[in-house]
């Protein structure tokens, strides 16, 4: 006899007529034919370079998967395709040096007040589409050795068994999401710890999330690189500045009659450049999730994977306490908020209680979905079964108990805080 389920519902199949049995706080859909596996299906974008970002990812995908799974050796490289794309983001750049040259000389030269007028639009430009450097965030918690030395620690562990230096500082946010990402000059390494999801995951799939983030810095990506990256930022805000003008006058349809052009060829240098990154971009994500299994075994980066299935149940069920402290009153959200670490006990035992066939249904429809959701990594459902598919791998870092107990004593000031502005709205959307 099949366990009972918390909030049971069941009803027959519309489509089949099979008897479907369900927890009535998700979803009721039928395994036998997938009828209502995915009612929620977004609609397809109308963009048109967010329409080929997603045919680039939908071929490549694939593709992929079969390489990855036939390929135990596979590594990053830098391919004939990577060698294009960064000469492109150095041409763009190469165009940002010339505004500025221009710009300067033009003040220089002067020419009557005709070319201090010129000069000052060249160098806003420049200044506009000049590549930016990351910063520190300065609106969540920052933690840095000697905040956090065991937390560190086990980055450290991590990185070195990923192949990679470790990082200089961990931010911690209100996101159920994880990341790395440089700051400053000197190209220092962040990673970006989202407490929502760190809080669902056991102590081995957090060492899988750690070295499959950490491992994006041993694959080289290069689409987050200082090249790469900012030259995307460049031609997006190229892109933007020559939207055509809403509501034109006489003079202003000529405007956006020259901006046709222009805006053309920015868009199809946006998507040369997406087409020559994409395959890359996305065998670093399948290389990631390898090195993290490696690193945490694969039952654990599995179970990192499934985790990240029921992401938007976590955020409808964070944005539901949040209303409920809202609605209570300024006493109320008070009260709420001196009991902000209890939200965590009561998402981390809302995670455990979501049954399998939610798992199983997401799963399904991701395969329905494929690359329509995200263009920048493969669709969950393939790098789950490229893990499956591969040999299995034993931990090389393995979570000791006393361990991480002194991390949770670390976190406990940012997570209180965290929880204090998720309870007051204060959504990372």
């Amino acid at each position: 006899m099949k366990p009972a389920i918390a909030g049971e519902t069941t009803q027959p199949c519309p489509d089949c007529g099979t008897q479907i049995r369900g927890d009535s706080r998700f979803t009721l859909w039928c395994a036998a034919c997938d009828w209502n596996v995915d009612p929620g299906r977004p609609q397809p974008d109308t963009g048109r370079l967010e329409r080929a970002a997603r045919a680039l990812a939908r071929r490549h995908g694939e593709q992929l998967l079969t390489e990855m799974l036939s390929r135990l050796d596979a590594r990053p490289r830098r391919d004939a395709s990577a060698v294009a794309a960064t000469m492109l983001a150095l041409s763009v750049h190469g165009i940002t040096l010339a505004l500025a040259i221009s710009g300067i000389w033009c003040l220089v030269a002067g020419w009557g007040g005709i070319g201090m007028v010129a000069g000052l639009v060249l160098v806003a430009l420049a200044w506009l589409l000049a590549p930016r450097v990351g910063r520190m965030p300065d609106d969540r918690p920052v933690l840095l050795r000697a905040d956090a030395p065991e937390l560190f620690a086990l980055v450290d562990e991590v990185a070195g068994a990923v192949g990679t230096r470790s990082v200089d500082a961990i931010t911690v946010d209100g996101s159920i999401n994880a990341a790395v990402t440089t700051y400053g000059l000197r190209g220092r390494r962040l990673l970006m710890l989202g407490m929502p999801l760190w809080e669902v995951l056991t102590p081995e799939e957090r060492i899988a999330l750690l070295g499959h983030e950490l491992a994006h810095y041993a694959n080289g990506d290069m689409r987050n690189g200082l090249v790469v990256g900012t030259a995307v930022r460049t031609l997006s805000v190229w892109h933007h500045i020559l939207q055509p003008l809403p509501h034109p006058t006489g003079l202003e349809i000529i405007v956006n009659a020259l901006y046709v052009l222009p805006r053309l060829l920015i868009a199809g240098l946006l998507v040369l450049l997406v087409r020559l990154t994409s395959r890359a971009g996305v065998r670093a994500e399948y290389l990631a999730d390898r090195l993290a299994a490696r690193t945490a075994s694969t039952p654990a980066a599995v179970g990192l994977m499934d985790r990240l299935l029921i992401t938007d149940s976590l955020d409808v069920r964070l944005r539901t306490e949040a209303n409920r402290a809202a609605l209570g009153g300024p006493g109320s959200t008070r009260k709420a908020t001196d009991r902000a670490d209890e939200l965590w006990g009561m998402l981390t035992a809302y995670a455990a209680s979501i049954p399998e066939h939610e798992y199983e249904r997401q799963r399904r429809a991701g395969a329905r979905r494929g690359h329509q959701v995200d263009t920048t990594h493969p669709p969950t459902h393939l790098r789950r079964a490229c893990l499956l598919a591969g040999q299995p791998h034993t931990a090389t870092v393995t979570p000791q108990a006393h361990q991480s107990e002194l991390i949770a004593t670390e976190l406990a000031a940012a997570r209180t805080q965290v929880a204090r502005r998720l309870l007051r709205g204060g959504f990372d959307d």
